[in-house]
């Protein structure tokens, strides 16, 4: 089984085929989904302490907060779609 690895920043990856969505997390609505996930136990902090720059949504919905900036993991992840 081949599976694409997304780079989210400081040696932390996800399976790119299990993103849904790469998102800002300055919004109301995203620090809402943030502490929903929090709650719920369904989130992952991949940041090492660092302020959250992005947010990825996954189809196991789980939430996965990077500190890497959104618009740089969307272009990784658009390099690695292109790949395949």
């Amino acid at each position: 089984m081949d599976q694409n690895l997304l780079n989210i920043g400081f040696g932390n990856t996800v399976v790119a085929d299990r993103v849904v969505a790469i998102v800002s997390p300055n919004s109301a609505p995203m620090k809402r989904l943030k502490d929903e996930a929090r709650d719920e136990k369904r989130l992952v902090d991949a940041t090492h302490g660092r302020r959250t720059r992005s947010i990825i949504i996954m189809d196991s919905n789980h939430i996965v907060l990077s500190a890497i900036q959104a618009e740089t993991i969307s272009q990784r992840y658009i390099t690695l779609k292109g790949a395949v």
